[in-house]
């Protein structure tokens, strides 16, 4: 041990086109605000480079699971997603991360929190953060995971073992419900959209409608600071009518500039998380578009391309992500029977990450 230092049991994973250190629940203080400490002098936080920590000075690699075995007997593992912010002093625990997610599984294996079966290994995954529980399902030949595989997503390089995901009741998992407001499009500082949340809450409005195509790219979208402080004064406008209050320091809702599909797809986006341009999307903001898109009425609705199969390819920034989605009207209003998708993951080191005694005082003692 060297004086000064804490040294916690860590993982770096990447899980979908994320990545973020991964810890075991018991292996991190009790107590939440020296928890969030810990969090941040690990990932080097705040600083606009994370240079003190294992942070990677993009919201995309600046995240954290935490994961624990389920005391309830349906469900079998438990994981909490933290975003850390960069150039802030916050954790935030409101939102979910499915492309993390993905990731759950096989480290949950790799730190002997379940046993793997024979061939392939399904575990049911409560996120604590939004209640939301999903099946997934990794490849274990021979009863050991692998990451070896031919399954490819957009915006990793190389292929790996396929993922299953399988969301179950998304449906208004942070706002309370699918449609928040009631409405199918609701008019925020005089431009409409769509205001929902089938996992990840969302904006989803048309890029026209703000003068741009849509179809520019991350670095020229991140440039505009015009559209910046637009997207953010509609952003502020949307929080309460989603049922999330004051959201001028979270990290939800994202934003979602739609613009008709060039390339076979069903829609082409460019996401805003909620203040940069996504190199490509979030897993369950891909969830929130897609079903955007199926719903009659939305502000999708007729320039989205929705296959009979229900199979709906999101096109954004580094390629596409294919969702599929069962949805089913009732007279209340839509209900989301099923939303899948594929994602693989990956360890890329195991050991311990070291942070200054002073984040956890009575560690350090």
């Amino acid at each position: 041990m060297t004086a000064g230092l804490i040294e916690i049991p860590c993982t770096l994973m990447r899980g979908g086109t994320s990545k973020g250190p991964f810890f075991v629940a018991s292996d991190l203080p009790s107590h939440v605000p020296t928890r969030d400490a810990v969090l941040l002098a690990a990932l080097g936080s705040p600083d606009i480079r994370q240079i003190d920590g294992v942070g990677g000075a993009d919201p995309l690699t600046s995240k954290v699971g935490i994961v624990t075995q389920s005391k309830r007997d349906d469900v079998d593992l438990e994981f909490q997603f933290a975003q850390v912010s960069i150039d802030k002093a916050l954790v935030d625990t409101t939102p979910n991360c499915g492309n993390l997610l993905a990731a759950v599984v096989p480290f949950a294996i790799e730190r002997g929190l379940i046993a793997p079966a024979s061939g392939t290994t399904k575990a049911r995954v409560l996120t604590i953060n939004t209640g939301t529980i999903a099946d997934i399902t990794v490849e274990t030949p021979a009863g050991e995971l692998t990451y070896n595989g031919t399954a490819r997503i957009d915006g990793v390089p190389g292929a790996y073992a396929p993922i299953l995901i399988s969301f179950r009741d998304t449906a208004g998992s942070v706002c309370g419900s699918l449609l928040p407001s009631g409405r199918s499009v609701d008019v925020v500082d005089g431009i409409p959209c769509t205001l929902i949340d089938n996992g990840m809450p969302v904006v989803v409005l048309r890029a026209d409608a703000l003068g741009i195509s849509g179809y520019e790219t991350r670095d020229e979208l991140n440039a505009d600071l015009v559209l910046a402080a637009r997207l953010e004064r509609i952003r502020l406008a949307a929080g309460p009518k989603m049922n999330l209050g004051d959201v001028s320091s979270k990290p939800v809702p994202k934003m979602t500039l739609i613009a008709p599909a060039r390339h076979g797809g069903a829609i082409s986006t460019r996401t805003f998380i909620p203040h940069v341009c996504h190199a490509s999307i979030g897993v369950l903001g891909a969830v929130t578009v897609a079903t955007a898109c199926a719903l009659k009425g939305s502000i999708a609705d007729g320039m989205a391309v929705v296959p009979a199969n229900g199979r709906l390819s999101i096109e954004h920034p580094s390629g596409e992500f294919t969702v599929e989605l069962d949805i089913h009207m009732t007279e209340s209003g839509p209900e989301v029977l099923k939303a899948a998708l594929l994602r693989t993951a990956r360890r890329l080191f195991a050991g311990t990450v070291a942070v200054p005694g002073s984040a956890w005082p009575q560690r350090h003692r």
